[in-house]
C-alpha cells in the first residue's frame, strides 16, 4: 500500500531517543529515495531536528552516485519529452523504445534542445538533411 503522506509517518521514527542515529539516517535515506529527493530546506531541517549533523555527509554523498538528494523545480524541469510511438509498427517482443532513440532522432532533425545539449554543433543553414553532421 502507497504511503500517502510519508513525513508523517518518518517523524515519529526519527523522533524516537530509542533509535540509532544510523538507522535513523536510513530512514532519510528511504525517504529521499522514494520521494526523488527533497528540497534543501528539508533535509537541514531534518538533519538539525534528528541531530546528525556530523553524519550529514553521507546523506549529501549519494548525489555523487546520481541520486537526487536534492530536488528542484530545474531539475525537474529538464526530463525528456517522450515521443508517442503509439501508432508504430513493431514486432510483438520489441515494444519498448528505449530514450536514446528519441533522443537520436531529435539530434538528426536538429531539435535537441541547446541548454540541455550544449555540446551537439547546429547543423550548417546549407544542409538538406541527406547525411550525419
Amino acid at each position: 500500500q502507497k504511503v500517502k503522506d510519508s513525513m508523517r509517518v518518518l517523524l515519529p521514527v526519527l523522533l524516537n531517543k530509542s533509535h540509532d542515529s544510523y538507522d535513523k539516517i536510513r530512514a532519510i535515506l528511504l525517504y529521499i529515495f522514494s520521494t526523488n529527493g527533497t528540497t534543501q530546506e528539508n533535509l537541514d531541517k531534518l538533519i538539525q531536528n534528528v541531530q546528525i549533523e556530523s553524519d550529514s555527509d553521507m546523506i549529501r554523498n549519494w548525489k555523487y552516485l546520481d541520486v537526487p538528494v536534492i530536488s528542484s523545480f530545474v531539475a525537474q524541469q529538464h526530463k525528456y519529452t517522450r515521443r508517442d510511438r503509439s501508432k508504430e509498427e513493431t514486432f510483438q517482443l520489441s515494444r519498448w523504445t528505449p530514450v536514446i532513440k528519441d533522443v537520436m532522432e531529435d539530434a538528426i532533425e536538429n531539435k535537441l534542445d541547446s541548454k540541455d545539449w550544449p555540446y551537439c554543433s547546429q547543423c550548417p543553414p546549407t544542409w538538406n538533411g541527406s547525411g550525419a553532421v
